[in-house]
């Protein structure tokens, strides 16, 4: 149900704003061609980045060739389950099928996820800093709603909180899992072939994403400066992080939306540049992967 909300929510404000989608349709007629071969490539190389970072985030080495296949394969199963979930699923398969144990292989999946985390808000907070008005941020929250939002988010924290202390049981194998978890990040910061692998692609990552994004604002010449793009793009995803969708579907295209909007882009231009993103990035790449994954599955790789 709290995967059906959202997708919901979206579809509704679709059918609401159906001309402003018919527009951004419209103009996927004027896109620069090189623009958005340079697109691709930028989701092409996203692969590879995720790759160096899953093999930075753990001691064992994986063998290269079908580790970046899995990672093409991921984002096939990433639109199954919500919040990169089905990715997740996939490379501790990966990871235990290489005779990583259990264990080693959830904490490099922590460690991956925070290094990740770590990469994109480090990403945000510079271009924030560099661009600290790209954003006109008072349209993106109606009057009044930053302190509600703020209290939800905190309450949630120490709902969570109190959940760990008050459960033995779990606190015990949370505890347990960080012993393991502390463990392997020193193991992997020892070696500096990893923690190099690990960071840098943790930061390359997002960067390749949101390059994708500037170039296909340059494509179809949306009137906003590719950093503020980049700047955007960075925001909505952080922003819709928590949202349960499968692949982000909805959501996603909604904050990228408005984020665009919020940067100076008109809104149908904005859309149209979204729509396109999100093709060449999400179901371009969709059957493909998913093909893989299944080719994977039967060759007992994952």
């Amino acid at each position: 149900m709290l995967c059906l909300v959202p997708l919901v929510l979206v579809a509704v404000a679709a059918v609401r704003h159906r001309s402003v989608l018919a527009e951004g349709f419209g103009q996927l007629r004027a896109a620069s061609w090189p623009w958005l071969l340079a697109a691709a490539a930028a989701t092409c190389l996203t692969w590879v980045a995720a790759a160096f970072t899953r093999q930075g985030a753990v001691v064992q080495p994986l063998p290269k060739g079908r580790l970046l296949a899995t990672q093409f394969a991921a984002g096939a199963a990433n639109h199954l389950l919500p919040t990169g979930l089905g990715a997740g699923a996939v490379n501790l398969r990966f990871m235990t099928v290489c005779g990583v144990p259990l264990a080693r292989s959830s904490a490099a999946l922590a460690l991956y996820l925070m290094a990740e985390c770590v990469g994109r808000l480090g990403l945000l907070a510079v271009l924030l800093v560099a661009f600290p008005d790209a954003l006109r941020l008072g349209t993106l929250l109606p009057d009044g709603s930053l302190l509600p939002l703020l209290l939800g988010v905190a309450g949630l924290l120490v709902a969570a909180a109190a959940v760990v202390l008050l459960v033995r049981r779990l606190r015990t194998r949370l505890a347990a899992f960080a012993r393991e978890a502390l463990g392997e990040a020193r193991s992997v910061h020892t070696r500096p072939a990893r923690a190099l692998a690990l960071w840098g692609g943790s930061l390359a990552f997002p960067a390749l994403q949101a390059a994708g994004l500037a170039a296909v604002g340059q494509a179809l010449r949306l009137p906003v400066p590719p950093a503020h793009m980049a700047l955007a793009y960075l925001a909505a995803t952080v922003a819709v992080a928590m949202v349960p969708t499968p692949g982000g579907l909805g959501s996603v295209e909604a904050a990228l939306i408005v984020a665009l909007v919020a940067a100076g882009g008109p809104a149908g231009v904005a859309t149209a540049v979204v729509l396109t993103y999100r093709i060449i990035t999400v179901w371009v790449p969709l059957v493909p992967g998913a093909m893989t994954l299944g080719a994977l599955v039967r060759l007992k790789v994952i």
